[in-house]
């Protein structure tokens, strides 16, 4: 069964507000490349469409009833937005689950060091990356760095016009016969991974430097000043700092029809932008609670406060039906219980480069609209959520009654390998849960590729759940 291409059925107007939510999108993740930013900036949004703060209807004992919207975060790398519906909320949500972190190079918590004249940064690779594919790609600096006094200071080089850029060195051809016949993940090694930052050394008797640590490691030590004359930070504070080196530059459209996107982050923030539209966008007087969750850290686990796997999701809703009048054990576990979710997140695409690894009939195809994958996981299907046919149905007809265009797929043959969602957490509530997600080429890498068409189809297919699943 081969689905159809979801281009074919666009009329004008399908093509203008699919053009108008891609351009978005673009803008989208080349402003917001980390945990942090993403979070920060869909609160703006939300509030922005009538959504407040739970924390502020908590502390003043504010009761919420149906067309309610308020928005909840965990350490600012996490957040949940909830639009109440007139149904009770023990009777069950529709949610859309997301993350919003993405694989990169985390520098480590004493980077810095200067090695035979230059100034460098040590990285701890985060998520499954091919390490080779880091070196010479332009990095930016983007995170934040607590100090002791209290404040936060904003990191953010590289991405602006003008900014400097960063980067992993690599060894140049002549030179790299014993390192050309390595296997793939040997060719880089990620003790390797180190940050060039700078070259200069400080001029002691310029710039007025008199210690034995600048005398001994200029360059380091000119890079410290430039740090302290910027931020107002010292060495130490990189101890408290959470500093993420991405690719530096914004997304842009690829191929001479414009019809796809290439940009960072794409895993898992394609998904996590469409759904947050469709919240953003849900109509007012919906039956049922809408819901979409943006959590950080799936792609080491989804471990931590501000992973799937904290509590972070079931306190907060167990906030939210104390204002409503549903507070108690009991009717928060009907709750969750009574729930249906897809846990929105990217599939493999169908790539004809690499054929071998794929299943033709079962796998996403860019361009064919939004996937479902019924179970995930690797081999034996180890670490799947595997929904319900029932479920896989009723989804089916949300679908199908919305004139979204759909694909099933697996990750890859069977024996290839696999991958995981955040799914299985929130199904061990027993509601019921589906992968569903948009179909990218290059997945993990540093500039990923997906379709504007399947972008607008997940968008519109999200909508449709939160209305009517």
């Amino acid at each position: 069964m081969e689905h159809e291409v979801a281009w074919k059925k666009y009329d004008e107007v399908d093509l203008e507000a699919l053009e108008g939510l891609a351009s978005n999108y673009i803008d989208f993740i080349s402003e917001n490349k980390t945990e942090r930013r993403c979070a920060a900036t869909a609160i703006r949004m939300a509030e922005k469409a009538g959504y407040v703060s739970l924390a502020d209807a908590v502390r003043e004992g504010r009761a919420l009833s149906a067309g309610d919207k308020v928005w909840a975060h965990s350490h600012g790398k996490a957040l949940i937005l909830v639009q109440l519906g007139s149904n009770p909320l023990s009777k069950g949500m529709n949610i859309l689950g997301a993350h919003i972190d993405s694989p990169r190079l985390d520098l480590k918590q004493n980077p810095l060091y200067e090695s035979n004249g230059f100034a460098l940064l040590d990285t701890h690779y985060y998520g499954g990356i091919k390490n080779y594919q880091w070196v010479t790609l332009p990095l930016a600096m983007h995170g934040v760095i607590a100090k002791k006094d209290g404040t936060v200071v904003d990191i953010n080089v590289g991405d602006d016009e003008g900014d400097p850029v960063f980067c992993v060195s690599d060894l140049l051809i002549h030179l790299a016969s014993q390192q050309m016949d390595k296997k793939g993940n040997k060719i880089v090694e990620g003790e390797d991974l180190d940050i060039l930052i700078g070259n200069r050394p400080l001029s002691i008797d310029g710039e007025g430097a008199k210690s034995k640590d600048a005398a001994k490691e200029p360059v380091k030590a000119f890079a410290l000043k430039l740090l302290a004359d910027k931020y107002g930070i010292e060495e130490a504070d990189f101890l408290s700092a959470e500093i993420e080196m991405v690719p530096a530059g914004r997304a842009r459209e690829l191929g001479f029809d414009r019809s796809m996107v290439i940009g960072y982050g794409q895993d898992d923030r394609v998904c996590a932008y469409t759904s947050l539209i469709a919240q953003l966008e849900a109509p007012a007087d919906l039956a049922k609670t809408a819901v979409t969750v943006l959590v950080d850290k799936e792609e080491i686990g989804s471990v931590g406060a501000t992973g799937m796997a904290s509590n972070f999701f079931e306190n907060t809703i167990a906030e939210i039906m104390e204002l409503a009048g549903e507070g108690g054990m009991l009717p928060l576990r009907r709750a969750l219980s009574a729930s249906s979710m897809l846990s929105s997140d990217v599939s493999a695409g169908f790539d004809p480069a690499y054929a071998s690894v794929f299943e033709p009939k079962n796998a996403a195809f860019l361009g064919r609209g939004l996937v479902f994958n019924k179970y995930t996981g690797a081999r034996g299907k180890s670490g799947s959520n595997d929904a319900s046919a029932e479920y896989v149905a009723r989804v089916r007809r949300v679908m199908d009654d919305a004139g979204v265009s759909l694909q099933t797929a697996e990750l890859g043959k069977v024996d290839a390998g696999g991958g995981g969602t955040i799914a299985y957490l929130p199904a061990k509530y027993g509601m019921d849960v589906i992968d569903s997600g948009v179909a990218v080429l290059s997945m993990h890498a540093p500039w990923e590729v997906t379709s504007k068409a399947d972008i607008y189809e997940a968008y519109k297919g999200y909508l449709a759940f939160l209305k009517n699943a």
